[in-house]
């Protein structure tokens, strides 16, 4: 199976997001012809402020981002992971960070909202509280693709083993980490974290990334990019450059088989139960 990764410098200019997105899918539909394609965390909206972003939400479906992705999978008979778009929760004031899933006939299959919430305050004092503007999700998401199953995480979410661990007890031999990692801990951790996540799950980790800089609440922020694929031995099989761009591989299936036959982890694993 191909794949193809979709790096973008997403802005808070939400129709020149997707047409880029549009354009950049196309490109790798006509110079890759790749079976799956997967673009960046909040391809959709990146930057602004809090009210920005709610204006910026969509329901699911018929919202512009969903629809672009949904027609552009249909359309050209590929799947598409669809990175993680704003999207708009009624009951609330804040929205979700979701990813939504297309099969070739462009139905979706897999909708995934991202668990784990980005509070942090970076090496420079610079505070990020994804929580203050979104709600976290709660539910473990997987789905087939050919006869691949796909696990689904988003940015911090590669923070947390558990939930990869989880991914592969529901069958996941290839897992999507669509993020948007800033430049200070992008740096020093983007491809340790692919890696051992790879490692970890014996899966192929598949991860697109924004590049560049937006802008927040008037602060300008800068996103650290190096989208990649990692198989299932934490070899780094694609790579992006710096900036806008595609990066394309293939994933085997008797890799991930012949990964954990070698080194069966999931038949040595011992429950530790605390006292």
């Amino acid at each position: 199976m191909k794949v193809s990764l979709i790096q973008m410098n997403s802005v808070s200019d939400k129709a020149a997001n997707i047409s880029v997105a549009r354009k950049l899918v196309e490109q790798a539909i006509a110079e890759e012809r790749p079976d799956w394609i997967c673009l960046p965390e909040c391809f959709d909206f990146m930057g602004g402020n809090r009210e920005a972003k709610l204006a910026a939400a969509e329901p699911f479906p018929g919202g512009p981002a969903y629809a672009a992705m949904q027609e552009l999978a249909r359309t050209h008979a590929v799947y598409i992971h669809a990175g993680s778009v704003l999207e708009k929760v009624d009951s609330e004031d804040r929205m979700h960070n979701t990813t939504v899933v297309f099969d070739r006939s462009g139905t979706e299959i897999a909708r995934y909202r991202k668990i784990h919430m980005f509070d942090i305050t970076a090496p420079d004092g610079t505070q990020y509280r994804e929580s203050a503007a979104f709600a976290p999700g709660d539910a473990v998401v997987t789905y087939a693709c050919e006869d691949m199953i796909v696990g689904c995480s988003i940015c911090y979410d590669i923070r947390f083993p558990n939930l990869y661990q989880a991914l592969v007890e529901k069958g996941a031999e290839m897992i999507a980490l669509p993020a948007a990692f800033t430049m200070q801990t992008g740096k020093d951790h983007w491809e340790v974290l692919c890696r051992a996540r790879a490692i970890e799950t014996q899966a192929y980790l598949c991860a697109p990334a924004q590049t560049g800089f937006h802008v927040v609440g008037g602060e300008t922020r800068q996103t650290y990019g190096h989208s990649l694929v990692a198989d299932p031995w934490g070899h780094v099989t694609a790579k992006a450059s710096d900036g806008v761009g595609i990066v394309s591989t293939r994933i085997d299936k008797d890799r991930v088989r012949k990964v954990r036959t070698q080194i069966p982890v999931a038949q040595h694993k011992v429950r530790l139960d605390r006292a």
